[in-house]
């Protein structure tokens, strides 16, 4: 009995200290100078300073937006719409990662960034990729599915832009890291390594394009492709003088106040929704509503400024806008260049504008309807303090009904893949990244003290880079032991400690086997034991 004693105290003991360990560790596992200069650039780019995460009841009992079972790649937005003309967002391409300002843009399908070897491309806000310091960079070779270079040795790109850019260069394979505040791990994707820049590609700050449209290019269908993320990404642009915002590549389960409109794949390879009708302070524009079916038919574009729209639909918008204004009086644009309609004495205050200016609404097929506030249709007048200008402009002769990111400020945008179909839900995207970061899990943690440096010339990022990417593609990473190191330590003592203890009880028991054998055995009655008298009380 002895031995089975000290043998279940030392289990009890390893138990206990296997216990201890696991409570107090826990298992590690998207501008023109002056606004209204630049009014026809298809520009194909978001990011403002994380917000930090609010504990607060406030903030727990704020609507959540979940994430699906699938890990997503969420990714904070930068610059300002009108003071940029653009949004971006960060992206490590390489081993070690090397760090890109890219125009989160979703008319273009391909995500490229500037080479080293480029002679022909502007100076922008971070250095050129070098593929020679990248240990897991390869070049695309030639193959039937791709256009190839004269020596039919590389795939190659090109791409042009109605503001007449363009960009061209090789193809590349390499490691793309989605920085630490996302849940998915880094991904082999194929990317465009220019080497020539025209037009305001070769001119903006931002270093590239993320190409989000449609096709086998695009950076979101390489990932959906590799069943890493559901078919499925968002976009939420911050507000009037606010900018930044917030992206999540895979998918989301939507509020139920999203509005949702259908988007039809094959119509064209661009994002469209079905536009009916347009609404100025509560009245239906006398439109018919094949005005918003021409061309292309109704596209939104985050890479675009402003709203364009045909002749016959600018005009009834125009005029009843200017129709509905309490108030204020009309004045001269900031660019002589542009006939702008612009108004001066609203004031300064963005949440106030809704007191001179008409609401507006957009109502898609099915009736479903998207309100839209003055922010989503003016831009700030560069020259008069507290005047604004009308951010819709006549598309030229083009029949298409272009939708940029001026309609969609403080909207979170869902693009719909798999149920084909785009949903709108108003919101505040200044903050809608902490709701996301709060219902997305745990938070990330901070970046290793052994990951390799990026390289990087801006100093006004507070992004965390990402973590050592693989070395290998991520189908044939091994699978992690999910126990620390720390919890293997604490294993292999108490392995040990019942080790010796058992070791004991075996010596322990040899040894008075040992003893009992030397004593010669009496019987009972060998001896003699002479009675005794009871002692009295």
């Amino acid at each position: 009995m002895s031995g089975v004693t000290v043998v279940i105290f030392f289990l009890i003991l390893t138990i206990s200290s296997l216990s201890s360990s696991s409570s107090s560790s826990p298992i590690s596992i998207f501008r023109p100078s002056i606004a209204g200069t630049n009014r026809h650039t298809m520009f194909l780019p978001l990011y403002p300073s994380p917000i930090p995460i609010n504990s607060s009841a406030d903030a727990i009992s704020r609507r959540q937006l979940k994430t699906t079972s699938r890990p997503n790649a969420r990714m904070a937005l930068h610059d300002d719409l009108l003071l940029n003309g653009y949004y971006t967002t960060r992206l490590w391409i390489g081993s070690p990662p090397q760090r890109f300002a890219l125009i989160v843009d979703t008319g273009s399908t391909v995500t490229y960034v500037p080479c080293s070897t480029c002679q022909q491309c502007g100076k922008h806000q971070d250095p050129k990729f070098d593929p020679d310091s990248s240990d897991t960079y390869k070049p695309v070779k030639c193959n039937v599915d791709c256009t190839c270079d004269g020596k039919r040795e590389q795939c190659i790109y090109e791409r042009q832009y109605a503001e007449m850019s363009s960009s061209s260069g090789v193809l590349g394979e390499d490691i793309v890291s989605f920085g630490n505040q996302s849940d998915l791990p880094p991904q082999r994707a194929v990317f465009g390594c220019e080497n020539r820049e025209t037009g305001d590609l070769f001119s903006q700050h931002a270093d590239g394009i993320m190409g989000l449209g449609r096709g086998d290019l695009s950076i979101v269908d390489q990932l959906v492709d590799n069943r890493v993320i559901s078919d499925s990404f968002s976009l939420c642009y911050g507000g009037m003088d606010v900018g930044g915002g917030a992206m999540v590549l895979g998918g989301i389960d939507p509020p139920t106040e999203m509005v949702y409109s259908y988007s039809d794949p094959v119509r064209s390879p661009y994002y469209n929704i079905e536009l009916k009708e347009l609404h100025v302070a509560g009245k239906r524009l006398a439109l018919s509503s094949s005005v918003f079916d021409g061309k292309h038919g109704t596209v939104l574009d985050s890479g675009t400024t402003y709203a364009y729209l045909p002749e016959a639909a600018f005009v009834a918008f125009r005029d009843a806008v200017m129709k509905e204004v309490v108030g204020l009086h009309q004045i001269k644009g900031p660019d002589p260049s542009y006939n702008d309609i612009c108004f001066a004495g609203a004031g300064s205050d963005v949440l106030q504008l809704s007191k001179a200016f008409p609401s507006v609404e957009m109502v898609f097929g099915k009736g479903h309807k998207l309100s839209l506030s003055p922010e989503n249709y003016l831009f700030r007048h560069a020259r008069v303090s507290g005047a604004y200008c009308l951010g819709v402009f006549q598309n030229g002769n083009d029949p298409t009904t272009l939708l940029g990111g001026i309609i969609v400020r403080n909207t979170f945008v869902m693009y719909d893949h798999e149920h084909d179909k785009i949903g709108f839900w108003k919101t505040n995207c200044s903050h809608i990244w902490e709701t996301l970061h709060v219902s997305g899990g745990p938070s990330p943690p901070p970046p290793r003290a052994s990951s390799p440096p990026y390289v990087s010339n801006s100093t006004s990022d507070n992004d965390l880079s990402p973590s050592s990417p693989p070395m290998m593609a991520p189908q044939n990473i091994p699978s992690k032991s999910r126990w620390p190191k720390n919890y293997l330590v604490a294993v292999g003592a108490s392995m040990l400690a019942l080790l010796v203890g058992l070791s004991g009880v075996g010596l322990w028991w040899f040894w008075r086997q040992k003893q009992q054998s030397i004593i010669q055995y009496k019987p009972v009655d060998s001896v003699v034991v002479p009675e005794q008298e009871l002692q009295p009380l």
